[in-house]
């Protein structure tokens, strides 16, 4: 362990997140389409010159991107030794999901930082673009069964050499997307964000030199590893499990099953999910570096205090059963990668909450809803509203969980319906909390949400990949589940549809006038419900969060 003096040590950490954090507010400022504008579903960071490791990442950014952005840059420094040809100004551009990703929509851009001719980190930057092709607009495609149908795919490859644009880059890109306006819009305000990090780099450098930057940057990981190893031996030893269910994969209608063990041995802590389901036909895969990501977003959950760098999984041993739904392989179809990482956000909650029945929350509600609808606008342009939804988060040992919240993967908010309003032809007719919908506990799950949205154009089709349509997020502690998810549609015929596949569904034909109908599921409730305070169920029955007739009976049909 280092010992540099603990005021330069905090001076310069937060001079590092300062650098990634500006970097977030630069792109969020400049992006194109809102789902990084409004949404905020981008992350910046720095990068160990070597292993790719996390050093830092910027605090608005999504933190399931911290694992994966550490498998990116490592493919980057491998492709980079294999061409023998890194320089100054060099941006390498890619979607692999296989490689480093998540899905096809996130596209990294990843630019070697030199100092006095050598090599001292990578700075990244990673943004969900709004379209890259594939057969639905948006790239939410719930019938995908390889990742051809979900977009294209771009591997590792130059955007700059040495500073210099390579345009041919720029224009498969472009052709690539029904909206590459957007497409063009979104990579320059990455390559912009990067430009940005370069700059504030070196002012830093120049303050502060390599060699003491470096200290604080090895230092800081070394210390998330202590922390982390702290947090462990504070447990007691043991083993616990738990097993949550998708829905199904959007092919074949039959639930898959995330199966975790944990076992805490002193400092150590193994996350083993052997029984998990095998890699599936359709796109709820991830890949092993997304499957790892999310164990260090749920372990973050659980232990708030420890540090956003790879010093944090030092101690944590993450086995994956090969060619599971949780480490699949290429072109298995992982485009619905969050609602499988949700659900393995869930599974480690569960298992905590046996261990440390204070320590963990229950489960979110576990979807994030993803809804285009899609048309073209009088001139033929063509439009695409992709936006996700939220819901209730699971109660906690502290209070009522949160009404209609993001999923916990990340930081980012849902995107304001005044903004979706003016972008797209489409009024919100309902944006409201769902009583009844989080479950019962000591503390009770918040609210889902309710939101029906009515074309306003001619015609248009509409697109939903959700979860949590037939297991409810579940409660911990003695605390009972939350609703489940609905979804309903017009049927043709004056009435209501919902999904055969419950949460899935592609090719929905709307004209104007019709309404489609999102009621998300709430989160699920801490401890015993006869433990809640009678003020606090009376005041629930004043705001209307509970007995307006939404049975919580539900979860039984």
């Amino acid at each position: 362990m280092s010992d540099m003096d603990p005021i330069t040590l905090a001076v310069l950490k937060g001079r590092l997140e300062q650098i990634a954090d500006e970097m977030d507010a630069t792109l969020f400022r400049s992006a194109f389409n809102p789902i990084i504008a409004e949404a905020h579903d981008a992350s910046h960071g720095l990068y160990h010159a070597e292993t790719g490791e996390t050093l830092v990442q910027g605090k608005s950014g999504l933190p399931i991107f911290v694992g994966a952005m550490a498998y990116a840059t490592k493919a980057v420094i491998d492709k980079a030794k294999a061409d023998g040809n890194l320089a100054d100004g060099d941006v390498y551009i890619f979607n692999d999901p296989y490689d480093g990703g998540t899905h096809l929509s996130d596209f990294k851009l990843i630019r070697p930082y030199f100092r006095e001719g050598e090599l001292f980190c990578w700075i990244a930057s990673v943004g969900h673009w709004h379209d890259v092709g594939g057969n639905v607009p948006g790239n939410y495609n719930p019938v995908a069964t390889e990742s051809f149908q979900e977009g294209m795919l771009i591997p590792p490859v130059k955007l700059y050499s040495g500073g210099t644009l390579n345009p041919d880059i720029v224009t498969i890109l472009s052709a690539n997307s029904r909206l590459p306006r957007s497409v063009y819009g979104d990579m320059n305000g990455q390559v912009n964000a990067l430009q940005l990090g370069i700059r504030r780099l070196d002012a830093l450098l120049d303050e502060y030199t390599g060699p003491v930057v470096q200290q604080a940057m090895t230092t800081l990981r070394d210390r998330g590893a202590v922390l982390m190893r702290a947090r462990i031996a504070g447990l007691p030893d043991g083993s616990w499990s738990a097993t949550d269910y998708l829905d199904n994969d959007g092919i074949t209608d039959a639930q898959m099953q995330i199966a975790l063990k944990i076992t805490v041995k002193g400092e150590d802590l193994t996350l083993d999910f052997t029984g998990t389901s095998p890699q599936c036909m359709g796109p709820v895969n991830i890949s092993r570096s997304t499957a790892e990501a999310a164990c260090y977003v749920a372990l973050k959950h659980v232990f708030p205090d420890v540090p956003a760098n790879g010093g944090v999984l030092e101690p944590v041993q993450i086995d994956l059963p090969e060619n599971s739904l949780l480490c699949a392989k290429a072109p298995r179809p992982v485009g619905g990668y969050t609602e499988t990482i949700l659900r393995l956000i869930d599974v480690v909650f569960q298992c905590f909450a046996q261990a440390v029945p204070d320590i963990a929350p229950a489960p979110a509600y576990g979807t994030i809803n993803a809804l285009s609808i899609s048309g073209h606008n009088p001139g033929g342009q063509r439009w695409v509203m992709f936006s996700f939804f939220g819901g209730g988060h699971g109660g906690h040992s502290d209070g009522d969980g949160l009404n209609h919240g993001n999923a916990p993967i990340s930081t980012a908010t849902i995107p304001p319906l005044e903004i979706l309003e003016a972008a797209y032809p489409v009024k919100f007719t309902q944006w409201a909390l769902r009583p009844d919908s989080g479950g019962a506990g000591e503390f009770r799950g918040g609210l889902g949400a309710i939101y029906e949205i009515e074309l306003l154009a001619d015609e248009a089709q509409a697109f939903l990949f959700g979860e949590r349509g037939r297991t409810p997020p579940p409660g911990v502690n003695g605390g009972g589940a939350a609703l489940r998810n609905r979804f309903t549609f017009p049927d043709g015929e004056g009435g209501r549809a919902e999904p055969p596949m419950t949460s899935k569904m592609t090719g929905i034909r709307l004209s104007k006038g019709q309404r489609v109908r999102l009621e998300t599921p709430g989160g699920g409730g801490w401890g015993n419900p006869a433990n809640r305070a009678p003020a606090l169920t009376e005041q629930d029955r004043r705001l209307g969060y509970v007995g307006q007739g939404a049975a919580q009976t539900e979860n039984k049909a």
